[in-house]
């Protein structure tokens, strides 16, 4: 999803609780991502994987000059002779300790697997965030939690592009003159670049 479609999106919720729960959110996530520490994991279910996440946070990644917020994809199925980016399996989970954070994108509960691995992390010392579909579980192993629930009007794939838009956002206010050029100037690379080749 572009710039220009995103605007759009947070003037349709305006006035609802999302635009700013997803900045707030993706201020967590921009804080807690330390350079040349631990990364950003990426992890979702056996049945959903945040593959588009991960690519948005890429591009968000390269067009802010924010480079730890490109993840590492954690994925269920991977298999040793996939390209690199989409070849990390879940035993990556047992190497994050402190330093490292780990989104968990869950719609609904994960397999015990996958929670045991996630406890495991934050105990050894991840930041374990997480975009869900409400479970009561997935929130108690995570330090910051955004869920959609049923009825609001927010998929979780709608809160995705709010999140990764907004993770790539100058962290420090800048002056308001100068805050306009920057997204004006983000938006122009973004609207004459060509798409990612890796996903």
């Amino acid at each position: 999803m572009d710039a220009v479609r995103v605007a759009l999106l947070r003037e349709v919720l305006a006035g609802t609780e999302w635009p700013a729960a997803a900045r707030r959110f993706a201020g967590t996530l921009r804080a807690s991502v330390v350079p040349q520490r631990g990364g950003l994991l990426l992890v979702g279910t056996r049945e959903y994987e945040p593959w588009h996440l991960a690519a948005h946070l890429v591009d968000e990644a390269a067009w802010s000059g924010l480079p730890e917020l490109a993840p590492t994809l954690v994925r269920h199925g991977a298999r040793p002779g996939d390209p690199a980016h989409l070849a990390v399996g879940l035993g990556r989970l047992e190497a994050a300790g402190r330093g490292a954070t780990l989104l968990v994108v869950a719609p609904e509960r994960p397999e015990a697997g996958l929670l045991q691995r996630v406890h495991d992390a934050r105990r050894a010392g991840a930041t374990v965030l997480s975009l869900d579909g409400g479970d009561a579980e997935v929130h108690g192993l995570a330090h910051e939690a955004l869920a959609v629930a049923e009825g609001t009007g927010v998929d979780l794939d709608t809160l995705q592009h709010l999140v990764s838009a907004a993770a790539g956002e100058n962290a420090l206010p800048a002056p308001r003159g100068r805050r306009f050029h920057d997204r004006l100037a983000r938006l122009a690379d973004r609207l004459t670049a060509p798409p990612p080749a890796r996903w």
